[in-house]
């Protein structure tokens, strides 16, 4: 079986196991989901997605959070870890939508690209999620289970897995498949643990490469 037809295989297989598979970070808008991406770094979705309640309250659209204090919005994005960081890149971010962008996100990779606190991930995500476009979100679950699986040989550095991907997954299927990866890492191909290959519904004809 080759890299490709694996790939397929696979991407068919966790789609009939993970059919409603989707982003696990609760957003209604494009600019809230770059916020929650962002704080989401070294943080759970689950906590980010208990904080923004309370950020997008008190400020409710670009607008109002472009205008927020920096030490506003540490304070309330704390619990997410590297607080000020985040609430810098935040504040920077929300002000580049608000004077460049009339308030909107880009629809342009490169144009995500440039704002403050976005990288490949998170442009990505939002290109998929956000905008319907192809998309390979390389996660630390995405990362994890494709050198698990064989779909790359050794590979940690992000940028390389993605474009390794690209090469291999349809790219209609690119955003569905990284987000069910991220459903398939937490309950059965995990990282504190040794994966649950017996209930695995991929154990034979995944590689099973031990990258942790």
């Amino acid at each position: 079986m080759t890299k490709k037809q694996r790939t397929i295989e696979i991407i068919n297989r966790l789609k009939a196991e993970y059919p409603d598979a989707d982003c696990t970070l609760d957003y209604r808008e494009a600019w809230k989901l770059l916020v929650s991406v962002r704080l989401a770094a070294q943080c759970t979705d689950a906590r980010v997605n208990v904080v923004v309640k309370g950020l997008f309250e008190k400020y409710p659209d670009v607008e109002a959070l472009a205008a927020a204090d920096v030490a506003d919005i540490e304070a309330i994005v704390k619990p997410c870890g590297l607080g000020h960081s985040k609430a810098k890149d935040i504040s920077a971010c929300m002000k580049m939508l608000r004077d460049e962008y009339g308030g909107n996100v880009p629809e342009d990779f490169d144009a995500l690209l440039g704002l403050p606190g976005v990288g490949r991930k998170s442009a990505n995500l939002i290109m998929g999620d956000v905008f319907g476009k192809p998309a390979i979100v390389t996660d630390t679950h995405c990362i994890r289970l494709v050198n698990r699986m064989g779909l790359v040989d050794h590979v940690k550095e992000p940028k390389k897995v993605e474009m390794a991907l690209w090469k291999l997954v349809p790219p209609e299927e690119g955003s569905d498949f990284c987000h069910r990866l991220v459903y398939h890492g937490r309950e059965v191909c995990t990282a504190r643990t040794h994966p649950y290959c017996d209930r695995c519904c991929l154990a034979d004809i995944c590689k099973k490469v031990d990258v942790k």
